[in-house]
């Protein structure tokens, strides 16, 4: 039993379990006898070790970050810095490469530098509850979160639903009047990802509306570690020579939809005219992109305070929380109407 458990199976919080053990902090009786008789009933016995190990644990919260070049990613973490400062806590950023599970670290960082917090930006869907109980200290998930196997109560999350997010962008581009649409994204992957995730949007979205499939308008980045402007270039451009009949193309991020308009431009191609492109994030520089990019824009602001508020509540004893938000369609001027034409 830990005094996690206790506090279960007494319906309050831990933070209230502590102050009874350690006979500090208002209390009410009710609340007091409560906790004892959990206590007495699991035959607790405090930990002295790990109580003056939570005493001295220090005030590092970590953030974990997978594709810290990502200018979607830079808003959140300016805003994370920011709040968490205001807190009085320091802030340990890392940047997790590709090829490393960023699990591993978070519970390699928690161990060597005592964190009493730990963000998790970008990522995978494939976090085990095992793992999360290696962890074992609050951690919130930001733009992702773990699979319904997992306990729920384990960790928090802060994201949006990509596949209907992946859907409202096809269909944007389907009531305009495109059926010959492309998609530029990461390579295709069972893990479930934010990518792989759109693209699910964009196969749906086909399907319902009786498009079929033609696998010759998909391009993939084939490096998980590259996803700049240049990916989206050549992912155009490769696009562009299979399927001169394309109308249009869902670029999975923004910085690869700028990269695919500089594409048809080099191709002497016309945005929106000879061809409509559609990204996704809602970052500043696709706004003033010539001509600005339509996008699936994310609330990156109310994302990253919401993180904030979830870690600092848990790391007080609070429960854990899971909010999903929704995007907002900003139609800029780089998607054409051709149900007239």
């Amino acid at each position: 039993m830990t005094i996690k458990d206790i506090a279960q199976a007494a319906g309050v919080g831990i933070s209230t379990v502590s102050r009874v053990i350690n006979n500090s902090g208002p209390v009410s009786e009710k609340t007091r006898k409560k906790v004892m008789s959990a206590i007495s009933e699991h035959n607790f016995i405090p930990n002295n070790s790990a109580r003056n190990l939570k005493i001295s644990q220090s005030k590092n919260i970590a953030l974990m970050v997978k594709g810290i070049t990502n200018p979607f990613f830079n808003k959140m973490i300016r805003i994370i810095e920011r709040e968490v400062a205001l807190r009085g806590y320091p802030l340990l950023i890392q940047n997790v490469d590709y090829s490393v599970n960023e699990m591993d670290v978070a519970i390699q960082e928690a161990q060597d530098r005592n964190l009493c917090g730990v963000i998790m930006m970008g990522g995978s869907f494939t976090y085990t509850e095992e793992r999360f109980r290696q962890l074992s200290i609050p951690c919130v998930l930001l733009t992702v979160k773990a699979d319904k196997s997992v306990d729920p109560s384990l960790y928090s999350s802060v994201c949006i639903d990509d596949e209907k997010e992946g859907y409202r962008a096809t269909e944007y581009l389907i009531s305009l009047g495109h059926k010959r649409i492309g998609f530029i994204h990461h390579s295709p992957s069972d893990i479930p990802t934010p990518s792989s995730l759109r693209y699910k949007g964009y196969l749906r979205a086909l399907e319902e509306h009786g498009i079929a499939f033609d696998p010759s308008l998909v391009a993939s980045n084939p490096a998980a570690d590259a996803s700049g402007f240049d990916v989206g270039f050549q992912l155009m451009k490769q696009l562009h020579a299979r399927n001169r009949d394309m109308t249009a193309v869902f670029a999975h991020a923004d910085i690869l939809a700028i990269g695919a308009a500089k594409a048809a431009f080099v191709l002497g191609l016309d945005v929106p005219n000879d061809i409509s492109i559609v990204g996704f994030d809602g970052i500043e520089m696709a706004e003033y992109y010539h001509p600005s990019i339509d996008t699936i824009h994310q609330p990156a602001q109310q994302m990253a305070l919401s993180c904030i508020e979830t870690l600092f509540d848990m790391i007080q004893g609070g429960k854990s929380q899971h909010m999903t938000y929704n995007c907002v369609l900003l139609k800029r001027g780089s998607c054409k109407n051709i149900n007239t034409v």
